[in-house]
């Protein structure tokens, strides 16, 4: 490869590519690289300092069992977790199909006709609802009402995201019923975080009448059994799916769900998956509506969710799936036994007789003393104040729990109660269609799991050379960890005492990220790289305000930026300025100093992807830096390409004041088809105090922080024992060294397609940094073909496509990472080179320009049966390189119509009829 490129070392393309002043040769002070034999000891370690005890905490984390078929055969099965977003939904049939289901789940379950396939959990879901709710009313001053029975978390959530945006929350007992005045929206929880299950009939009513739409954040297992907040009215239901068989895993990740009512659905943030018809008029499954994602809408997105917590609700989605309405019921009921078993032992120090699973007990001052009793006795229960615990029954939950509860508290034990008594009972049938009905056995269950896995294509079947996405190995052995019970049923707000394992793998990642980016402190609270950019602005919103500059609310950024950047810019508060780049890619030094020079008294910050989303390194990045610092500004760097930094340059040192870091791109964990993520942020020390913290957790984050960007005090907390496995493997030699392999790939594969497909932008010495663009518009001139018909082609070959026409339309981006082989880049090499070769015969008039193999792309086994009245031949359409023989990947359907699917939303699982 170096010979390729003309070089003689990694070290003398690193001196060619990175630009010599932001350079750092300084090794990497990390632990030596250790086995994976030792990896997995050392984490064996700590996870045994972590302690599994019965968690009744509550608060919408709840212990659960994942079926051992689901366990085996979709969270730890690479097939599933390695897959990408479903953009190409040719080759994602599967996981979109299971993401129809939970979106049927979710449909179903709240009476609404409209869900989405997920969001990244409870509390973030609320406030996209809270965000919905302005958007679709004119009552822009108007107060935000929220229940006082509302989980805690959720409640700070929404209000660090309501006050950037000027939207005004109140928080009140609506015992007393909804304040007097206006009224924009209203949050009710169902049941409360008491455990109070209330009729919320009436005051639905009263706010629809003063104009207000209604949000119900509801428990996914109550809504087996308890009345649908659909059937009454409300507008938007929100909450997670967790208990439906995904493990606590401290905090995540989850799946948060919304629903709404029809009229609504346009302005639903995040993905939708449609149904639609392909190119021979069979039912294809896509993401519909989505003109509405972040990197296409940027400053005017919905929200800047761009990621979804696709595993987990395909997780959930399954759960439902293998038990089935009947079995679903069996266990809400079950749950809510032990509950009103657990009720009744308590008598009269149970305050709430209407309740589903969560039991107030009134202890007066010993609240403290019963709780500490409790976890002697291997249960935990929650600590509501000095006269009151909780506790709360889940699927896991057990008579001797119940009798631990009861010696904690002093009472005798009862006798199980055999019946329900709820007080708004469900009289709606759940899940009808047959998928929820057929896979009663295990063998047909994992049956089905197969047949949908085998649908799609990730990167356990070859190379998915996404640029900007980072799609690289996810080591088996780091993935092992993520299902152990002292990972997995670990409740987010068990006491410290419980998870001092989990505390010294916190405290080591943020250290080692700190190093690697030459950053002072980090926070792994934001669950998503966008909710990183979010926590990373909010901090620079509140430092400037801390030191005078509170009308500071202008963010330069740059035209090439990801489009998350200006949705988080708009979401903290902040006016977009875009900044314009050059022929070459990089940020126009001119109009950057004449857009700081206008608004310098307003400037707050500057967001910058380094290197570039154009795939170079920019060699002025000082110089911009420091004219953002000179009038006043913090400068955003963007971690997203963070990837051909690790070793070799660190954003904090070259002037980064903060930036967000994806450990679902960089550092391992798995895309698991558009999440989970993780998205730490990572920031110099005088923008420390700003960090995200969390009202349930002291120790979760500085007391002068910007309060929690997710549910959980540590985000997705679960999934973080991959990227620490990944440092302990890689060592700083390795992280760098792949760093260097990862430039490599991305130049070898510039320089033999260059030729063919010319590379738009690159650095210094005709190099490129991690991803080369390559420019089909001049293909599209001389032939017709698009870069879809070039995309398509590329799965009759054995390929995921590039990123298609993102950041330039007509283009493809493409990253290799330092995981692929030789043999694999040079057999997507190959394949490019071969399309070329047809676009060629297009162009020359050989093929129509209607009917060809790139025009007709992808072939499925159907499409090549029966009469062929193409020029071309079925070989031809199938096996256009002898590669594709050996291991032909078939697609399951035909090229979508998207046009058809946005004209006739159907999101949720079609009559069985609708596929005879």
């Amino acid at each position: 490869m170096l010979k390729v490129l003309g070089l003689a070392s990694l070290d003398d393309l690193v001196d060619a590519v990175v630009p010599a002043s932001i350079r750092d040769t300084t090794p990497l002070t990390l632990p030596e690289a250790a086995s994976e034999a030792d990896v997995i000891d050392e984490l064996r370690a700590l996870a045994g300092r972590n302690v599994v005890r019965s968690s009744m905490i509550g608060l919408g984390y709840h212990d659960t069992i994942t079926p051992p078929v689901i366990l085996r055969n979709v969270l730890e099965n690479p097939a599933w977790y390695t897959a990408y977003t479903p953009y190409q939904p040719e080759i994602s049939q599967g996981r979109l199909e299971a993401l129809l289901n939970f979106q049927t789940v979710i449909q179903d379950l709240t009476g609404l006709p409209i869900a989405n396939a997920s969001l990244l959990d409870e509390a973030t879901a609320a406030a996209e609802a809270m965000s919905l709710t302005y958007r679709v009313t004119s009552a822009a001053d108007a107060p935000f009402v929220i229940d006082a029975d509302c989980l805690p978390q959720t409640v700070a959530v929404m209000q660090g995201r309501a006050e950037p945006l000027g939207h005004r929350l109140v928080v009140a007992d609506l015992d007393d019923g909804l304040p007097e005045g206006p009224l924009a929206g209203l949050l009710l929880q169902y049941p409360g975080a008491s455990g109070r299950v209330r009729d919320h009939a009436a005051i639905v009513a009263e706010a629809h009448d003063r104009g207000a739409l209604v949000t119900v954040a509801a428990d996914l297992l109550a809504l087996v059994v308890l009345r649908a907040p659909g059937s009454i009215g409300a507008d938007i239901v929100v909450g997670s799916a967790q208990r439906f068989g995904v493990p606590m895993g401290f905090g995540g990740p989850h799946a948060g769900f919304m629903a709404v009512r029809s009229g609504l659905e346009r302005n639903l943030p995040g993905r939708l998956v449609g149904v639609s018809v392909d190119a021979d008029g069979a039912p294809a499954h896509r993401l519909a509506l989505q003109t509405r994602e972040q990197h296409i809408r940027r400053e005017r997105a919905t929200s800047n969710i761009c990621t979804a917590q696709v595993l987990l609700a395909v997780i959930a989605a399954m759960y439902a799936v293998y038990h089935g309405p009947d079995g679903l019921r069996e266990i809400a009921h079950r749950v809510h036994r032990r509950a009103r078993t657990l009720a009744a032992g308590l008598g009269d120090a149970a305050v709430h007789r209407q309740i589903f699973d969560t039991v107030l007990v009134a202890v007066p001052g010993r609240a403290a003393e019963v709780r500490d009793r409790a976890r002697a006795r291997g249960v935990l229960v929650r600590l509501v104040d000095d006269d009151h615990v909780a506790a709360a029954c889940d699927e896991r939950t057990t008579r001797s729990d119940l009798e631990a509860v009861w010696e904690a508290v002093g009472v005798e034990p009862v006798a199980d109660v055999d019946d329900d008594d709820l007080l708004v009972p469900r009289v709606e049938d759940i899940l009808l269609h047959p998928v929820f009905n057929t896979h009663r056995s295990e063998t047909s269950m994992l049956r089905y799991l197969r047949r949908l896995a085998h649908k799609d294509y990730a990167l356990d079947r070859g190379m998915i050379p996404l640029g900007s996405c980072t799609m690289k190995l996810n080591a088996t052995a780091e993935m092992e960890p993520i299902t152990w019970p002292e990972i997995a049923r670990i409740h987010p707000f068990a006491p410290a005492e419980d998870v001092a394992g989990y505390a010294e793998l916190i405290t080591a990642l943020e250290g080692w990220l700190a190093t690697i980016t030459g950053y002072d402190a980090v926070s792994l609270q934001p669950n998503a790289g966008s909710q990183g950019e979010l926590a990373g602005l909010l901090a620079i919103r509140a430092w400037h305000r801390a030191n005078g500059g509170p009308d500071r609310d202008v963010c330069l950024i740059p035209s090439s930026a990801h489009g998350t950047n200006a949705a988080s810019a708009v979401m903290a508060g902040m006016r977009v300025v875009v900044v314009g780049c050059d022929d070459d890619g990089n940020v126009d030094l001119a109009d950057l100093r004449t857009k700081v020079d206008a608004h310098r008294d307003a400037l707050a910050a500057l967001m910058i992807t380094y290197p570039s989303t154009h795939g170079v390194f920019e060699e002025e990045i000082g110089e911009i830096c420091a004219a953002v610092h000179d009038a006043g500004g913090q400068v955003y760097v963007d971690g997203a390409n963070l990837n051909a930094l690790v070793g070799v340059a660190k954003p904090g040192h070259f002037g980064g004041d903060v930036s967000h870091l994806n450990l679902h791109k960089t550092f391992c964990i798995p895309h698991g088809g558009g999440g989970p993520g993780v998205g730490p942020v990572a920031v110099r020390r005088h923008l420390a105090p700003y960090l995200p913290n969390h009202p349930l957790r002291p120790d979760a984050g500085p007391p002068t922080g910007i309060g929690p960007i997710a549910a959980a005090p540590w985000g997705s907390a679960g999934i973080l024992p991959i990227s620490w496995a990944y440092i302990r493997l890689m060592g700083g030699d390795g992280l760098t060294e792949a760093t260097k392999v990862a430039i490599l790939s991305a130049n070898y594969v510039a320089r033999r397609l260059g030729d063919h497909f010319p590379v738009l932008y690159a650095g210094r010495n005709g190099f490129v940094a991690h991803e080369c663009i390559l420019d089909l518009r001049p293909v599209t001139k001389a032939s017709g073909v698009t870069v879809d018909d070039i995309a398509k082609r590329l799965i009759d070959y054995g390929f995921h496509a590039p990123t298609m026409s993102f950041p330039v339309p007509g283009t493809l981006m493409v990253e290799p990472t330092e995981s692929e082989d030789l043999a694999e880049l040079d057999r997507f090499c190959d394949a490019m080179i071969a399309i070329r070769g047809e676009v060629d015969r297009v162009a020359d008039g050989e093929w129509p320009a209607e009917d060809n193999p790139l025009r007709n792309a992808p072939h499925t086994a159907a499409s090549i049966a029966g009469e062929w009245t193409h020029l071309y031949t079925r070989e031809e359409a199938v096996f256009p390189v002898p590669a594709a023989r050996a291991d032909k990947y078939w697609p399951p359907v035909r090229r979508i119509d998207q046009a058809h699917g946005d004209r006739n939303l159907v999101c949720s699982c079609p009559p069985v009829t609708e596929y005879a």
